[in-house]
């Protein structure tokens, strides 16, 4: 909105100038979603207080967190609030890729919203059935591919896959053979729909298992939502991108603005959620921001990129995938809870060194993905 003021009033104002760089409107993002955040939390923490929205704890979880019980939950409402806001401000609203990715982290936050809700309803912490929340991922994720697809007929973005460290190595999710015949070519994307699903629902799941612990998850995705920061504006700078061989996206360069108004308000977020957290973000948060962190990953041509840039999440998930696949295969736990930063609390940790910990893992993570940018 903020965007069109340039082309209204440059001529007469000069100050005006600056709103037509990016780094500005992303500057300026982040600090309205900061600024937004702060404002607005102790007043959400306490009409969340009002009408007794608590989250209910699990008790075969570690014994410190029943202490936790009844402390306000869906705080992901003001996140997410504190992302769309200040980019929809800032953001040139004529770009596609803006309303794409807005739309798919507000239909993985109501997904996660009808979650939190359930759990509210039925007092306990079951939420929605495992299949439909997948079910529900899935539908989001595959009308986002079928969308890029349309998109890369129209040559705004392409299917084919970047491989970090590897020059000329793109190879392209389709297959050939089946779009050369008219009736045949949906079916030819096949494995480009079944790679994004995979990332999307993956990805949100991945922050949805970490936040676990005060502060753990939004300050991994603090860190996450920067990298990408970093990613978005290099894939839509010209220079840069020549000079560093990656593909130049020149439409994708406005998603700097929403990753940048992520980081704000998870910054935001963070200072309510930070031990002993006065909130939670529930499912209406995590499923958000995982949401949002693949689908600019896959809007700007990083997705192999995305297991190191969210490492942290990559780890607790996998954590969770060999303990299940473990139990059933050989009934022996290989950890003592997953996902994994349980198993550090039952083995003696304390819930604020591990999350100062996982923090400083998830910056080593974020800062070898940079590094992949000149190593090609």
């Amino acid at each position: 909105m903020f965007y069109y003021l340039y082309f209204w009033l440059h001529n007469q104002i000069h100050v005006f100038n600056l709103f037509r760089y990016i780094t500005f409107r992303t500057a300026a993002a982040s600090l309205t979603a900061l600024f937004l955040s702060l404002l607005l939390g102790p007043w959400l923490i306490g009409k969340l207080r009002e009408f007794q929205v608590g989250q209910y704890i699990r008790e075969e979880g570690p014994q410190s967190h029943q202490s936790k019980a009844g402390t306000p939950t869906m705080g992901g409402v003001l996140i997410v609030l504190c992302i769309i806001v200040p980019t929809l401000l800032w953001a040139d609203l004529g770009n596609p890729f803006i309303w794409l990715v807005i739309g798919v982290t507000l239909a993985f936050a109501a997904i996660g919203f009808w979650d939190d809700f359930q759990k509210l309803r039925h007092r306990n912490n079951l939420g929605l059935r495992a299949r439909k929340k997948f079910f529900l991922q899935i539908l989001v994720s595959f009308v986002f591919s079928v969308i890029l697809v349309l998109m890369t007929a129209k040559g705004l973005y392409s299917t084919a896959l970047t491989f970090p460290f590897f020059k000329n190595l793109r190879p392209e999710l389709t297959i050939a053979v089946l779009r050369e015949h008219a009736w045949t070519y949906p079916l030819a994307f096949l494995p480009f729909f079944a790679f994004v699903i995979f990332l999307l629902v993956g990805s949100s799941n991945a922050v949805n298992l970490t936040d676990g612990l005060d502060g753990l998850a939004i300050g991994c995705v603090i860190i996450t939502a920067s990298a990408l920061t970093v990613l978005t504006y290099v894939a839509g700078h010209a220079v840069l991108a020549e000079y560093l061989d990656l593909e130049h996206l020149p439409r994708v360069a406005e998603l700097t603005i929403f990753c940048g108004a992520m980081v704000g308000s998870s910054l935001g977020f963070l200072w309510y959620n930070a031990y002993p957290a006065e909130i939670f973000m529930g499912d209406v948060g995590s499923l958000a921001l995982g949401g949002a962190i693949s689908t600019v990953a896959v809007v700007i041509k990083q997705e192999l990129l995305l297991p190191f840039i969210g490492g942290v999440f990559m780890v607790e998930a996998l954590s969770v995938i060999l303990q299940v696949g473990s139990y059933r295969m050989r009934r022996k736990r290989i950890f003592k809870m997953a996902p994994i930063h349980h198993h550090f609390e039952l083995t003696g940790w304390k819930e604020s060194k591990i999350i100062a910990r996982f923090w400083i893992v998830a910056l080593i993570f974020a800062l070898f993905a940079l590094t992949t940018l000149k190593l090609r």
